[in-house]
């Protein structure tokens, strides 16, 4: 599913949430397409400090 298809998926069922209210079924979908959503979201940051350079991989010591 495109990023575009993703979008008007998830504020359709927002919406429809706001007016008559969601199915189970419907729930579990809007929950799945909100966390590809986010996936994509962290993936796409990732990859902009990946390509930016000098950011370790490894994580801090605190």
């Amino acid at each position: 599913m495109k990023i575009e298809e993703l979008i008007e998926r998830i504020n359709f069922l927002y919406k429809k949430s706001k007016e008559e209210g969601l199915t189970e079924e419907e729930k579990v979908e809007q929950s799945q397409l909100r966390e590809k959503y986010l996936q994509n979201i962290r993936n796409n940051f990732r990859a902009q400090l990946e390509s930016i350079g000098g950011v370790s991989k490894k994580k801090p010591k605190q």
